[in-house]
């Protein structure tokens, strides 16, 4: 049995040349792998051969591929020397794949000359299979190999591609900061020639014809006052001769305080159609239009008497306070409009001045020796006829708002013949320039209305800064003094001869007061004025309580109560010092600044509104919480100036020295009170990006408008795209959206 057949080892090796020829056929593998072919296991007897085992088997093991030739960020200088490595160290990838296919060829023939020469009793059938099912497994490899070099010469084309991109981009961005920097240098130098422009002849003239509407405005709201007595006795008398029977007290004093806040009503109304009325006739226009109410409305008051209606008052009242209203949102938006920058804030406290001096005007001639009796007061009443009629006389010849002929028209030139006759020069390029900078800054809200402005994200903050400043004009008590301040100082213990004198020093006081912040508004701030002036109404609102307090504890002791009268009388002047100081004039001021032309008619509107909305609750309510409260009448006031302090001194930008597009800015950024670290540059960016657009091409233009609408990708995107072969070549920020000429007139 442990003999062999004749003819078997002849038959073997027949078998063992042709499976050597059909692995001779194989073809020439071309990949970097090593052939490691083990011998099989010998058995006991050198005769006996055992079948192939796991443990002796031919093993095909493949030595590591190097990593694939990995994308690295580099610089311009270096591209050609990466090509030419990355070259060599191919070919010398493909020579060590040829080496190491000829060593495994080799072994290959040398052990199947062996298996023939051996006189062995093995199957080699079995063992050729296993070889030439490994042989198919490296040839897939070297086909895979094949594929990766072939992926890697792609590879090295997109490299130098992107390096070319991103030099591309690099240059352009220098290039835009070298823009920026020039158009920022530029911007600066044109502010500081705005802020030395001066005061003219022709800009003190036109702002004195505009101011005569809030003069309009401070003599209706003090004339009221003093005639107090003798308007509740005409209509007393009246309603007798109507009706045959006394009017009651409580019906005259309803009577008086409707002639008194029907004035507000007119003034919510003529004060919510301002913006729609700046907007169609313009600032100077609808001035001039404003007047005939005013007129209408003074005559009515001066013929009360004669016709023997007191429902005539009521509709004069009425009237001259849409007039009014008006006037208190169309001349802040002029005189805001028409001033330089560095006289923006003294110029805008010549309303207050204008307010003041009204107030002090129908103060001193209603006293009882002028035109404050039962035969003046008709007269009194009809001298608001006069300011009208002044205006009408001298505000033709002043310019329209440039802003408003440049911006919401686009008449230039004739913007541009504006300023030269308000600025008394030629050179008004930076006026322009400023105004056109505004222009792009606002070009993406346009003329809105009142509801867009409400619902306006960006414009939001500074809708509610402008409607809580105009509440803390109102809701500080001062109205109750200018309307009821005669009744205030008689309960103090003041005669009423007395009364209406202090009455005159009130309005002299305001008056000077006024002339003092004038010069103060553009070297503290309106912020810094406005929270002094609210923390000096709040002390002394609280020493006015103190002083009805103590009149009521010691009445018994005559000279306390001498003393207390006088007391209360330096208080209640203190009141309204303080209140001129800031409260007067900021709240009409700061709204006009701080929304650009597009949102400031509907701005001022709602302000204007809110103003008037309060100034009515107040006047119809003090004399009821007057009753109420009685010696406490003050302390709500007080209250109310603690929280518009807080308000102030948290959420209230400083807008001196700034232009509509710095103050803008602030806005956009997302913080009322946060520092103008860049602002300064926010009208050159706008500049660049307006000029650049230009140079665009269209297609690139809606490529940025499309990158901008994409969302970013989330962080296991960006993981992804980290592991790839080519690291992504980050963009730079994208421009803003091209904006588009205003055309809303």
């Amino acid at each position: 049995m442990g003999e062999t057949r004749p003819g078997t080892k002849s038959m073997k090796k027949s078998v063992v040349q042709q499976q050597h020829k059909e692995v001779a056929q194989v073809h020439p593998i071309t990949c970097g792998e090593i052939l490691e072919l083990q011998e099989y296991a010998v058995g006991s007897s050198p005769t006996e051969y055992h079948p192939l085992s796991s443990s002796a088997t031919f093993k095909l093991t493949a030595k590591p591929r190097e990593p694939p030739i990995t994308r690295r960020k580099v610089s311009d200088e270096t591209k050609e020397e990466i090509q030419a490595e990355d070259e060599a160290t191919l070919r010398e990838l493909l020579m060590s794949l040829q080496k190491q296919v000829s060593v495994m060829s080799m072994n290959l023939s040398a052990k199947l000359d062996e298996l023939q020469r051996g006189d062995r009793q093995l199957e080699t059938t079995v063992a050729l299979c296993e070889i030439r099912s490994q042989l198919q497994e490296l040839t897939k490899s070297v086909e895979s190999c094949q594929s990766e070099v072939s992926e890697v010469k792609r590879d090295m084309v997109a490299i130098k591609h992107e390096l070319d991109t991103v030099q591309q981009v690099k240059e352009e961005i220098e290039e835009l900061r070298e823009y920026v920097d020039r158009l920022g240098e530029q911007s600066h130098r044109r502010k500081l020639r705005l802020l030395e422009q001066g005061l003219t002849f022709f800009l003190s003239f036109a702002i004195l014809a505009a101011v005569l509407g809030m003069l309009q405005f401070g003599y209706n709201t003090g004339v009221i006052n003093a005639p107090e007595a003798n308007i509740e006795n005409f209509m007393k008398d009246v309603y007798k001769h109507r009706y045959g029977e006394d009017m009651t007290d409580d019906t005259v004093k309803l009577l008086y305080s409707l002639a008194v806040s029907i004035f507000a009503i007119g003034g919510m109304f003529g004060g919510f159609c301002g913006g729609m009325i700046a907007n169609k006739f313009g600032r100077k226009g609808g001035l001039l239009l404003n007047n005939i109410l005013g007129v209408l409305g003074a005559v009515l008051m001066g013929c009360t008497k004669e016709t023997q209606w007191y429902e005539v008052l009521f509709l004069g009242r009425l009237i001259i306070g849409v007039n009014c209203g008006l006037n208190t949102s169309l001349v802040p938006m002029y005189i805001s409009e028409i001033a330089p920058l560095n006289l923006r804030g003294g110029l805008g406290t010549v309303n207050q001045l204008a307010v003041t001096v009204g107030l002090l005007l129908s103060q001193v001639l209603g006293i009882e020796q002028i035109l404050g009796t039962d035969e003046g007061w008709p007269i009194l009443l009809g001298l608001a006829v006069c300011p009208a009629l002044l205006q009408l006389t001298l505000l033709p010849f002043c310019p329209e708002s440039p802003r408003y002929l440049l911006i919401t028209k686009q008449w230039e030139e004739q913007a541009r013949q504006a300023l030269r006759r308000l600025r008394a020069s030629n050179q008004v390029e930076e006026d322009i320039e400023e105004m056109r900078a505004e222009e792009r800054a606002q070009q993406a809200e346009a003329t809105i209305s009142m509801m867009e402005l409400i619902c306006s994200p960006t414009l939001r903050s500074p809708l509610i800064i402008g409607v809580v400043m105009q509440l803390s004009q109102q809701l500080s008590g001062i109205n109750a003094v200018f309307y009821y301040s005669t009744g205030l100082f008689v309960s103090s213990g003041l005669s009423e001869e007395q009364a209406k004198f202090a009455t005159i020093g009130i309005g002299s006081i305001m008056v000077v007061m006024t002339l003092v912040s004038i010069f103060l508004m553009d070297r503290m701030g309106r912020r810094s004025l406005h929270l002094y002036g609210l923390g000096g109404m709040f002390i002394f609102s609280i020493f006015i309580t103190i002083s009805f307090l103590i009149k009521e504890f010691f009445g018994y002791v005559q000279d306390m109560i001498d003393w207390m009268s006088y007391w209360s009388v330096v208080s209640t002047l203190s009141f309204v010092v303080f209140f001129a100081v800031g409260p007067g004039s900021i709240p009409w001021m700061i709204t006009a600044e701080l929304f650009s032309q597009g949102p400031r008619p509907a701005a001022m509107s709602i302000a204007v509104l809110v103003n008037w909305m309060a100034n009515f609750l107040v006047g119809i309510g003090f004399p009821s919480m007057n009753t109420a409260l009685e010696n406490y009448t003050f302390l709500p006031f007080s209250l109310f100036l603690a929280i518009f302090w807080i308000f102030t001194y948290k959420k209230v930008p400083e807008t001196k020295n700034k232009t509509f597009e710095e103050i803008l800015a602030l806005f956009r950024q997302g913080n009322g009170r946060g520092s103008l670290r860049d602002s300064r540059l926010y009208g050159s960016m706008l500049n660049c990006v307006n000029a650049l657009e230009q140079r665009m091409p269209p297609a690139d233009r809606a490529a940025i408008m499309v990158a901008e609408e994409k969302p970013h990708p989330d962080s296991s995107a960006s993981e992804r795209s980290s592991r790839e072969l080519v690291p992504a070549v980050r963009p730079p920020p994208p421009l803003p959206p091209p904006r588009f000429p205003n055309n809303a007139v």
